[in-house]
């Protein structure tokens, strides 16, 4: 009986990595590339909820900024859906990139602005 279930085990974790490498499968916890994120309207109201709650928090009206729009996003699994977003947004008239990561939770009708950062240029760092 220990056999056939070390067996059924086995067969199971054996069909999860090959479901994973032929269907590219996200397990739980993995962050994975949303396709097709820059045209998605799904993320696209994602990013303008995160510009929209990160310009409530700032006490100087005149630095709020204009969503632009997305360049790239990822996602993960967690309780609901854990998203890290990189958009363009306008500030004082000058274009620079931002990285949000918003927590969703569809079911509950829940979502979560969790943190909003200027991306940096990694060049200018890298030389730093």
């Amino acid at each position: 009986m220990k056999i056939k279930a070390w067996v059924l085990v086995l067969v199971v974790l054996y069909c999860i990595s090959l479901a994973n490498s032929v269907y590219g499968m996200q397990l739980f916890g993995g962050i994975s590339d949303v396709d097709g994120s820059e045209n998605s309207l799904e993320i696209q109201n994602l990013a303008r909820f995160a510009v929209d709650e990160h310009n409530k928090k700032q006490p100087n009206e005149n630095s709020l900024l204009e969503f632009n729009g997305v360049l790239k996003a990822r996602q993960q699994v967690v309780a609901g859906l854990m998203y890290y977003i990189t958009l363009e947004a306008t500030d004082g008239g000058k274009k620079n990139k931002y990285e949000a990561k918003i927590w969703v939770k569809a079911w509950m009708n829940f979502k979560e602005l969790q943190e909003f950062k200027p991306v940096g240029d990694e060049t200018a760092n890298a030389s730093s």
